[in-house]
């Protein structure tokens, strides 16, 4: 379940990036390829990078996700004929949305993952004796 709301939350992050980023373009038809390319980086880099972190540079523990995804673009970025980003000060803030947009959407979605599980099953109800 966690691999789906990650890939739906990137989702979510790069489409924001590309609406409001003139410069950060994305081609709607190989998007899906994009996006998938983009969280299987994102899922491989983390954990390496954060291992790092914690052996040798303790400093940079806190921005490991912002790394993560500024590697995910990058590579996405060369392996995809759908997305091209243009200009230092695009990168920048596509990388500080699409992880701040990512990080939303992983708090988010879930509950809405488990408030569409409850209503199924009947909720979680208190009865009252």
């Amino acid at each position: 379940m966690w691999g789906v709301i990650h890939l739906l939350a990137n989702t979510v992050g790069l489409l924001i990036a590309w609406a409001v980023l003139p410069r950060f373009h994305i081609d709607l038809t190989s998007f899906i390829v994009a996006v998938l390319i983009f969280t299987v980086v994102e899922t491989l880099v983390q954990p390496l990078l954060r291992q790092m972190a914690i052996n040798s540079a303790r400093a940079l523990q806190g921005s490991v996700a912002l790394i993560t995804t500024f590697v995910g673009l990058i590579v996405t970025d060369l392996l995809t004929s759908g997305l091209h980003i243009e200009g230092a000060s695009t990168w920048l803030f596509a990388t500080v949305i699409v992880w701040l947009a990512t990080l939303l959407a992983e708090l988010v979605l879930p509950l809405f993952v488990l408030r569409k599980t409850l209503d199924r099953h009947g909720g979680h109800r208190r009865t009252s004796r």
